[in-house]
């Protein structure tokens, strides 16, 4: 048959929660701690801004956002941008083939 409990078990000690950082390296500048999140729950809006190079970046929050979900937005749109702007500057697709030279006036006049 099985043991019985004890009534005067104590629980273990609580874990201890880990803050989550709230200052962030800035993607353009590379500054670290200079990037803050602000969150207005209450508008539904969070800012995010870095103090060096003035860099802004603004998104919608709900009650489960944390500053570090607002910075993984910024540097995925920042990502976005980027690829946008390459796409935009790629050259015109050229054949590999060398462009044939102009014949000159001196080869025509042999014949």
């Amino acid at each position: 048959m099985g043991k019985r409990k004890k009534s005067s078990r104590k629980p273990g000690p609580a874990r201890q929660k880990v803050p989550l950082d709230t200052t962030f390296t800035c993607l353009f500048c590379h500054h670290d701690k200079s990037v803050t999140v602000r969150l207005d729950r209450k508008e539904g809006v969070a800012q995010l801004v870095c103090r060096v190079c003035d860099q802004r970046y603004q998104s919608k929050v709900n009650h489960l956002t944390e500053p570090i979900d607002i910075y993984s937005e910024w540097i995925d749109a920042a990502d976005a941008a980027q690829r946008e702007e390459q796409v935009a500057r790629r050259p015109v697709a050229s054949s590999s083939r060398p462009v044939p030279a102009p014949a000159s006036a001196e080869d025509s006049d042999d014949e």
